[in-house]
């Protein structure tokens, strides 16, 4: 899974759907309940892929980019109009062992950082049975 994220304090999620017009994944506001001892700490809007079965991250983090690769001035100025942080998070569940490519190619690079970006990757190693290994 891949998404990419424009996260802050406090500012309307419906103010960037309008500015990007791409209507976003998840959005979530500082402050809303997750559980009984949690609660939301910044606005968020998420825009991503759901999990999928691949060998390469870059098949679902294209798709993210594919999206808001012609929109970097509209995100920049969201993001310093209301003073936001930008990341691009990967998410990959390792499954019997099978671990996917990890690498990002120069378009990729530059476009973060052409809109400030960070780069988060979560790592999940299911178990697996060691004895497929030898």
């Amino acid at each position: 899974m891949a998404y990419f994220c424009l996260f802050g304090d406090e500012f309307d999620p419906n103010h960037v759907t309008s500015i990007l017009r791409i209507e976003p994944t998840n959005t979530a506001y500082k402050g809303d309940i997750i559980n009984k001892k949690h609660r939301i700490k910044e606005t968020s809007w998420t825009l991503g892929t759901d999990y999928e079965e691949s060998l390469d991250v870059n098949h679902q983090l294209i798709k993210v980019v594919d999206m808001i690769r012609n929109k970097a001035k509209e995100i920049n100025s969201i993001r310093i109009e209301h003073q936001l942080r930008i990341k691009f998070f990967i998410v990959i569940r390792i499954e019997e062992g099978k671990t996917p490519a990890l690498y990002f190619d120069s378009d990729f690079i530059e476009f973060a950082n052409m809109i400030h970006a960070e780069i988060d990757v979560d790592l999940y190693a299911n178990p697996y049975n060691d004895e497929k290994l030898e």
